[in-house]
């Protein structure tokens, strides 16, 4: 018989706040965390604004040293894990820590660090380059990172799945306590993209948004939308074994019930034109679940404010919803934070377990032009106060991944 697996911790460092508290007060009042990029000139570049990490200063999570030999997604991503194991109120001391397990999923890993350590070995030479490259650059030492600090020994990995990253990684860990292999999983996701070569790429390919006006730039499933707008950040959830919260008296969110994960097969960047893989997702989530489709309260999109994201999202939620697909209030709250890459999914289920816990379902913030392509109920601008059971969480990268977690309201 598979295990319950239920949320007890969570930590969040996103563009429109740090820390649990001010990010869901962010996504209730419907802030917008875009702004002019601030961490490199941009004079040459097409691209002005992303979602940035505002006023983060690692050593309020970690010892200056450490971070000094961390790139900015690990720094993120501990931190994020610090507040989610403070939050949980798990004492490390006393729990069997070769059950404990950690993934951490990240789109691009250390970009950061390769750029910097790149430009030292062609202007200064390679005896100048760092020997703490290598380690800052990987996109596993993030798990590795955390794991050292909470003495976790039970599976440890790194998913890269493009911006399915984070979701996969908690799905991953979702099966490991399913399963019985783990009692306690942290895991989530996190990403520092907003940097020269980062932006420079995803404009070369016309992904993202060149617009100036903050409020015109991530507008999913808007007809004006032209691309996504770079975010950073991280989210750290700690899935536990139900049985396992019960005996220490943990302090429940909710409960994952259901994960699917297809690909598209298709192509190295543009969706299947018709959703089959992300319908397939999200049909292999509600069968898990053993729910109907019809139970279904809230679908917390990918909704990425590209042209085929949005159409081919909405077309694979009306192909496997039917009519019924125009009664599902469905939003994308990268419209707030902007695109987390590898940490998208994590955030966004934060998003989606707190949608349920507080009864709330989050806007689309700055709709303005609807599209008749995406003609579901976006929850345009102003978010619905609702009592939820169910919430399904899409997140669909590059390459074809399709990813979806099906999260549900606790009832012991």
């Amino acid at each position: 018989m598979s295990k319950r697996v239920v949320i007890t911790g969570i930590g969040a460092v996103t563009p429109i706040g740090k820390g649990l508290d001010n990010f869901w007060e962010g996504i209730k009042s419907g802030k917008c965390g875009v702004a002019e990029i601030s961490s490199f000139d941009t004079s040459d570049f097409s691209v002005k604004l992303a979602a940035e990490v505002k006023d983060f200063n690692p050593k309020d999570y970690m010892d200056r040293k450490e971070a000094k030999r961390m790139d900015r997604y690990c720094q993120f991503a501990m931190a994020s894990s610090k507040m989610a194991i403070e939050d949980s109120q798990l004492d490390i001391e006393n729990i069997d820590n070769e059950k404990f397990g950690v993934i951490i999923g990240s789109g691009v890993g250390g970009i950061e660090t390769i750029e910097t350590q790149m430009e030292r070995l062609l202007t200064k030479g390679p005896g100048k380059v760092s020997p703490f490259f290598i380690p800052m650059l990987i996109s596993n030492m993030a798990s590795g990172l955390v794991a050292i600090k909470y003495q976790a020994k039970g599976i440890n990995m790194a998913v890269v799945t493009a911006c399915a990253s984070g979701a996969n990684a908690i799905g991953e860990s979702f099966r490991k306590i399913q399963s019985g292999q783990c009692n306690l999983m942290l895991t989530g996701g996190a990403e520092a993209s907003v940097t020269p070569a980062t932006v420079a790429g995803f404009s070369a390919m016309t992904a993202l948004c060149s617009a100036t006006d903050k409020n015109r730039a991530s507008i999913p499933f808007d007809k004006e939308r032209s691309g996504f707008v770079m975010g950073e950040g991280s989210g750290m959830l700690l899935l536990e074994d139900y049985e396992h919260a019960l005996s220490r008296g943990a302090k429940i969110y909710g409960e994952i019930a259901g994960y699917g994960a297809t690909c598209d097969a298709y192509h190295i960047t543009s969706p299947e034109p018709n959703g089959l893989g992300a319908k397939g997702s999200m049909d292999m989530a509600i069968k898990e679940a053993g729910i109907s489709k019809d139970d279904v309260d809230y679908i917390n999109a990918h909704g990425t404010s590209t042209p085929y994201n949005d159409k081919f999202e909405t077309l694979a939620i009306k192909n496997l919803f039917g009519d019924a697909a125009y009664n599902i209030p469905v939003s994308s709250t990268k419209s707030m934070t902007g695109h987390l890459i590898g940490g998208a999914g994590a955030i966004e289920a934060i998003v989606s377990i707190m949608a349920i816990k507080e009864g709330f379902i989050p806007p689309t913030i700055n709709y303005k032009t609807p599209d008749p392509d995406c003609d579901l109920d976006y929850v345009a601008n102003k978010g619905i106060n609702k009592e939820i059971s169910y919430v399904l969480s899409n997140s669909l990268g590059f390459g074809g991944h399709n990813t979806t977690l099906l999260f549900k309201k606790f009832k012991g």
